[in-house]
This record gives structure tokens, sequence and C-alpha cells, in this order.
């Protein structure tokens, strides 16, 4: 579960290393992108420690997301409408709920197992 965090703080050091620069043209599809990214690594994350993830499953969604984010932002430049706002709205709902689902997996699996209602302890 280490090597994704390991491989974003990598991934963020190359970056503050390396000085590049996105025309801004492109600024509004990058950012939709990074957000759709964001969305999928939280759902793997999710997915990770409920014991449900899925390579496959991760990479497809990953793809997807960004792909139908950038074509959201594209079209609603095309038509003159910002459909990425769209697009933020729905990753920007699913990041919120993953990091709220994360934060319950891993405050209650340090827990000690609470007794169910309705049994009795020997």
């Amino acid at each position: 579960m280490w090597f994704p965090a390991l491989g974003l703080l990598i991934g963020v050091l190359i970056g503050l290393m390396f000085s590049v620069s996105i025309p801004v043209s492109y600024a509004r599809y990058t950012a939709i992108a990074i957000l759709a990214a964001l969305d999928s690594i939280l759902g793997a994350t999710r997915a990770e420690l409920e014991g449900e993830y899925d390579s496959q499953i991760f990479l497809s969604g990953l793809i997807t997301n960004m792909l139908l984010a950038g074509l959201l932002t594209y079209v609603g430049d095309r038509l003159g409408v910002q459909l990425n706002l769209a697009a933020v709205v729905g990753f920007g709902v699913r990041v919120f709920t993953n990091l709220a689902r994360i934060r319950r997996l891993l405050f209650f699996s340090t827990r000690p197992a609470q007794q169910q209602p309705g049994t009795e302890s020997s």
C-alpha cells in the first residue's frame, strides 16, 4: 500500500526538479485531468483498504475518467459552455466521498473490535 504513496512522492520531487510549463490554452484540460486522476487514485486507495483492489479496474478507470473529463472540457469549449464544471462537481463529490470512506476505514481499523449488540461475552 505504500508503493503508490512512494510513487506520488517521487513524482512530486521530479516535478519540482524540472521546470515544465503548460500552455495557458491547455491549463483547463490539465486541471480537469488531474482531478480525474486524483479521483481514481483515491478510489484505488479505498478499494485497497477494503480488500477489493483490482489493477485492471484502476487503470481502466483512470484512463476513462481522464478521457471523459477532457472530452467534456473540449466539447464545452467548442460549444461555448463550461461543461467542465459538470466534471469538476462530479469528480469533486467523489474525491470527498472517497476521502471520507478512507478516513473511516483507517480510523475504525485501528480500534479494538467492538462487541456486537445482543451477544454475550464469556
